[in-house]
């Protein structure tokens, strides 16, 4: 066993590594989105289909054989319509993603956590009071569309104004207040609501508009219920209910303080710290041999 692992990873090179991190890092995002959406279940009827179309030809099933080879195909176009939405969602973070971040300064993480700061003393506030609110955090999707159906404030954030703004007496306090870069840009926005049918009846429109632009966009949305006070989140396109402050403010700080870069980023894969680690290893045990690296002496050679 010992001789295997030793032959096999003999001639391990960089661009292997590169290359079944890139793979790992593809199927590991391409299981999450499956076990995220309705793709999951549509994936196990696919696999019923075809293990019931290779069963009926060993079997000499005719009919059904045809039968399974014309759903086949159709299937194909079949899912690519009902999937479009979270395939348009997959598409959109692919082309938003960043796969490297700039390091926040210190001044800047002071600046974001007073921003934080104000706005949970804000939402708590406003749960206190029982005032709807619905407050809408841009991230890598720009929402200039959605900000156009309200009125442009860009004024900073603070716990007085986003009071204010949800006042029932206030002319915005009906819609939504998107924030970006740091300023609360919009505010009396108009979302587009969700379709899912899985969302409960109980919930009105304020919760199906917070979770509406989560499926159409990466923005995080806090939710203030104007019956009961009741703090809810909204992200992906899921709703998370009977949240407290401080988990408020722990999301919030997630965002505002997400400063990975690409080596952190792929430290997540699983098995790429162990990967790394045996790379180091090679490096330092072909350096004790031949006393410099390996590429250098077959170049010398």
């Amino acid at each position: 066993m010992k001789d295997f692992f030793s032959t096999a990873f003999s001639d391990f090179t960089l661009t292997d590594a590169i290359d079944i991190l890139i793979v790992a890092f593809v199927v590991y995002k391409l299981i999450g989105f499956v076990l995220e959406t309705r793709a999951e279940q549509i994936l196990k009827g696919i696999i019923i289909l075809v293990l019931t179309t290779f069963v009926s030809d060993v079997f000499d099933l005719h009919v059904l054989n045809w039968i399974c080879k014309g759903a086949v195909t159709l299937g194909a176009v079949a899912i690519l319509i009902v999937l479009q939405p979270e395939l348009r969602r997959a598409l959109e973070f692919m082309g938003r993603g960043k796969l490297v971040r700039g390091r926040l300064t210190q001044e800047e993480k002071t600046k974001n956590k007073r921003i934080v700061s104000g706005i949970v003393k804000a939402v708590e506030e406003l749960s206190r009071e029982k005032t709807g609110a619905l407050i809408v955090f841009e991230r890598q999707t720009m929402l200039e569309d959605i900000a156009e159906t309200g009125t442009v404030i860009n004024g900073e954030i603070t716990e007085q104004l986003i009071g204010n703004i949800f006042y029932e007496g206030s002319p915005l306090h009906d819609g939504a207040v998107i924030i970006s870069n740091g300023l609360i840009y919009a505010a009396g926005c108009v979302l587009p609501l969700t379709k899912s049918q899985e969302i409960s009846k109980k919930l009105g429109t304020r919760h199906r508009a917070g979770i509406g632009i989560t499926e159409n966009s990466d923005a995080f949305v806090i939710i203030v219920s104007e019956e009961t006070g009741i703090i809810s989140i909204a992200e992906d396109g899921r709703l998370e209910r009977f949240l407290d402050t401080k988990t408020v403010e722990k999301k919030l700080l997630g965002i505002y303080l997400n400063d990975e870069d690409l080596p952190h980023t792929l430290s997540k894969i699983p098995g790429a710290k162990g990967l790394f680690r045996h790379m180091r290893e090679k490096d330092e045990m072909e350096k004790k041999i031949y006393g410099k690296g390996k590429e250098e002496n077959d170049a010398e050679e």
